[in-house]
């Protein structure tokens, strides 16, 4: 009842403001492609290319690892339809019925945002907000619970933290050590 209750004080802003509806379209679905720029832009300005090939490497496998893996074990396991079927209306934009939690967008942007956030704090930071807003605007559209969300923020510290932890790290020290 929680979830529901958050997810109708967001979503019933919707249909409010042709203005606000417009807002929340472009947050919720191209506003992502400004974070990947900002990422790709925070990647290629690094001078040193071992730098610049172990950061990219350490993003690509947070996202292989949070999206592609466990996001898709989860749905697997757990069928939660979106709120425009549970509900029975039309959301704002147009929306296959496929599994709500956890959000795939949500997973993915925040794993961007956690794994630059890792490398650069304030680079982070504002990736961070970038994609908290993005997550808000997937509700008030009324593709998401907010609880699909949360779920999306968890499944990608967790990526980004096993990767950073059992991935990178032994990479680091195997080329560090001599034969």
């Amino acid at each position: 009842m929680f979830d529901l209750r958050i997810f109708n004080a967001i979503h019933n802003l919707a249909g409010v403001s042709r203005f606000l509806d417009l807002l929340g379209i472009y947050l919720s679905d191209s506003f992502g492609y400004l974070l990947i720029v900002t990422v790709v832009f925070f990647l290629i300005r690094e001078k040193d290319w071992q730098i610049r090939y172990k950061n990219l490497f350490f993003v690509i496998l947070s996202l292989v690892l949070s999206r592609g893996i466990i996001t898709e074990l989860i749905r697997i396991l757990y069928n939660r339809p979106r709120p425009f079927s549970a509900l029975n209306f039309e959301p704002l934009i147009m929306h296959g019925p496929g599994f709500a939690f956890p959000s795939g967008h949500t997973v993915f942007y925040f794993t961007l945002a956690f794994a630059i956030w890792h490398i650069n704090k304030k680079w982070g930071q504002w990736l961070l907000a970038g994609a908290f807003i993005l997550g808000l605007a997937r509700v008030f559209i009324g593709v998401h619970w907010p609880f699909d969300i949360l779920g999306g923020i968890a499944v990608a510290w967790l990526g980004v933290l096993i990767t950073k932890k059992f991935l990178v790290s032994r990479i680091q020290s195997a080329t560090n050590e001599t034969p």
